[in-house]
């Protein structure tokens, strides 16, 4: 159906070779979502509640069910969902841990002598881990949610060299009305660093021996048949692997599905099922709702019967890419909702008022478990 420049698909469209990976489409009903609740989504979202979305796509127990495309959209445009892409990165990090190229455990500066010698030079700085700049937990001075933090990322994108923007940056201190690491849940203290995701890009690029579009491609992106994307580069022609990475909404969704698989597109291992469950496990605390995995956050959403924890990838717009594993669904919305009051709050009322709460209760059962196709 057509609404003013918007497009709905409920199970009907044929996935072509430009909309992204390939797709097996089955109706609502067939798979425990109620249509009258995605239709009430729809009306939501014409009507101007919500701002700006672009994309919102439903698949369960591996099959896409729903697909709305707003905004002078499509489903063959790339969607820049910022730093919801940033998981996209842990994926490249666990497939090349996967491989034994590196390690979480693995110290970070060893991989730039090259940047050697350091500004603020300190032991700590000596010992932060892959998994320390996974966890936005390192002992930088580097928080994007604090203008007058050094590390903030605006700061970053003014000046040429990026890695040494990141790895000259001070110790944090912690004055006595701040958390410390030692005192935090799983001991690790939070700070959002897209700095750091930026570093860990480099460290897969350099333990790899190929740039990290390269490896992407060939260990990832292509097995799972997305075939076009669009890194933000650097002025020195690294990939940013902090955020920007543009994908179409399918794209997305199949990333999102491959974990809900347990690592397993169609048969095919991309990435083990331990570093799946390792990276969207909780392993810094955020706030009293929302835990932080390796550049996964988690928490819950929805109400009553159709409340369920998830994991998710997250961007400025309210982006999210969303799984399920209690209900057996996976969620791509895509907004330029960009830099705006309550931008989360919109798409966390989507996922929550329509999409889970489409969700048939008598179709909730236990997780399959990763790596097991639909209908096992």
């Amino acid at each position: 159906m057509h609404r003013r420049g918007w497009t709905a698909v409920l199970a009907v469209v044929l996935c072509a070779p430009s909309a992204g990976a390939d797709w097996p489409v089955a109706s609502p009903e067939s798979v425990g979502l109620q249509a009258s609740r995605l239709h009430e989504m729809e009306s939501a979202i014409h009507g101007g509640q919500f701002k700006k979305i672009t994309s919102v796509l439903v698949a369960r127990h591996g099959t896409l069910a729903y697909e709305l495309y707003g905004e002078g959209t499509s489903a063959s445009d790339l969607m820049d969902t910022r730093s919801a892409t940033k998981s996209v990165t842990g994926m490249l990090v666990g497939i090349a841990v996967d491989r034994g190229l590196l390690g979480v455990d693995s110290r970070v500066l060893p991989f730039f002598a090259d940047k050697q010698p350091i500004q603020n030079p300190d032991p700590r700085k000596d010992a932060i881990t892959v998994e320390d700049l996974l966890t936005m937990s390192s002992i930088l001075e580097c928080d994007d949610w604090n203008e007058f933090s050094r590390g903030n990322e605006e700061r970053m994108y003014v000046v040429e060299d990026w890695l040494r923007f990141a790895l000259d940056l001070p110790v944090k201190g912690f004055p006595s009305w701040a958390r410390k690491p030692a005192d935090s849940p799983y001991g690790r203290s939070f700070s959002y660093c897209t700095a750091g995701a930026f570093v860990v890009g480099q460290v897969l690029a350099r333990a790899a021996r190929t740039p990290v579009e390269a490896f992407a491609r060939e260990n990832l992106f292509r097995p799972l048949g997305i075939d076009r994307v669009d890194w933000k580069l650097s002025p020195l022609g690294e990939a940013q692997t902090g955020g920007g990475l543009g994908l179409r909404s399918r794209d997305l969704l199949a990333l999102a599905q491959l974990y809900a698989n347990g690592g397993v597109w169609e048969g095919r291992r991309i990435v083990s099922e331990g570093w799946v469950r390792r990276s969207t496990d909780p392993h810094a605390r955020i706030d009293e709702k929302t835990e932080y995995g390796y550049l996964w956050w988690r928490r819950r959403f929805g109400s009553g019967a159709t409340a369920f924890d998830g994991y998710y990838m997250s961007g400025n717009g309210g982006n999210k890419v969303a799984v399920f594993p209690e209900a057996d669904l996976v969620v791509a919305i895509t907004s330029t909702n960009y830099n705006t009051r309550g931008m989360h709050e919109q798409t966390d009322r989507l996922l929550s008022d329509y999409v889970l709460a489409a969700v048939a209760p008598s179709t909730i059962r236990e997780p399959r478990p990763p790596g097991a196709r639909s209908g096992e």
